[in-house]
């Protein structure tokens, strides 16, 4: 592939027909991706020599839009169907008819061990946490705001009292006008929480127009198919934000399914004294699954053995 073309496409300043040959040719070869992403590296190096950011776009209407090393607009997820940003793969997949309310959709989804930061047509800003998947319109109908979640996702929604914003997952959606909060609710396990920061929102279970609300400091969450209500007990759990893994005070078993979320591994616990291990610290999520093992180490008395063909970690 010509690096001129490629260096455009990180820019932003291709056609449509560039665009899906781009897509073809990442879909090719896993080397084809390394090379963009070198190429997307070199590019992220050069913007951050600046404070401002900006970058020209040239599109019919030549005009400058900022861009990001860790923050993505709606205007430049319209732009690529992949996309390279702070050293992570996040997969894009752009507009689709037949969507919600017959508008063009958009997915982001965010692999193992990375999270995103983006910008909504509205002005909500939404932080994205490992395995997630967000789907979302191009733009928002004119009576409500509406955005499906696979996995957790941390909201600071633009306020608006006669359009609300709706957060649809697999069992429940999450009903607010202007809040900010955190939806955790992967398929794939079936949990689901909310935890409110500021102002209101309501949880109604799927098709039902009234709900359950709750007030700042609350966090509602399924047990035993019964949603509960309870105080957040630690706001540390939201810094993942920041690409971090806080444990406050947690058994060994509690982190152990703590690292199987954020890296998608299975992990086998068959240690006794480690049952009887707590921890508190934080670690970075691009530090990796055997890093913060061989942390764990210094002060527990395990071994492991990581069988990554099979995406299994044996403790003993």
């Amino acid at each position: 592939m010509n690096d001129h073309l490629l260096a455009r496409y990180i820019a932003g300043d291709v056609s449509e027909e560039e665009k899906i040959l781009i897509a073809e040719w990442l879909d090719e070869s896993p080397n084809n991706l390394k090379e963009l992403m070198a190429l997307r590296k070199a590019y992220d190096i050069s913007l951050c020599h600046s404070d401002s950011v900006h970058h020209d776009l040239k599109s019919s209407a030549t005009r400058k839009k900022t861009f990001s090393v860790r923050r993505i607009s709606i205007e430049v997820l319209k732009v690529a169907a992949v996309l390279l940003v702070a050293f992570g793969v996040y997969r894009f997949f752009t507009p689709e008819n037949g969507g919600e309310d017959s508008m063009a959709m958009h997915t982001i989804e965010v692999p193992v061990g990375q999270h995103a930061e983006l910008t909504l047509a509205d002005g909500t800003k939404v932080w994205l946490n490992t395995k997630t998947k967000l789907t979302f319109p191009e733009a928002f109908d004119s009576d409500k705001r509406v955005v499906i979640l696979d996995g957790e996702g941390y909201f600071d929604v633009a306020k608006n009292a006669e359009r609300p914003f709706f957060v649809k997952t697999k069992k429940y959606s999450v009903k607010v006008l202007g809040t900010e909060f955190n939806v955790r609710a992967y398929d794939d396990n079936g949990y689901f929480e909310t935890s409110l920061m500021e102002g209101s929102v309501e949880v109604l279970k799927t098709n039902e127009d009234r709900g359950v609300k709750i007030r700042p400091s609350e966090r509602i969450y399924l047990s035993d198919d019964k949603l509960n209500i309870g105080p957040i007990l630690d706001y540390k759990q939201f810094n993942w934000k920041e690409g971090l893994i806080c444990f406050d005070d947690e058994s060994f078993n509690e982190i152990m399914k703590k690292l199987e979320l954020y890296f998608d591994v299975q992990i086998s616990v068959n240690n006794s004294v480690s049952h009887n291990y707590s921890c508190t610290g934080k670690f970075r999520t691009t530090d990796g699954v055997e890093h913060i093992l061989k942390v764990l180490q210094l002060r527990n008395d395990f071994n492991y053995k990581y069988v990554e063909s099979e995406k299994k970690i044996i403790i003993e």
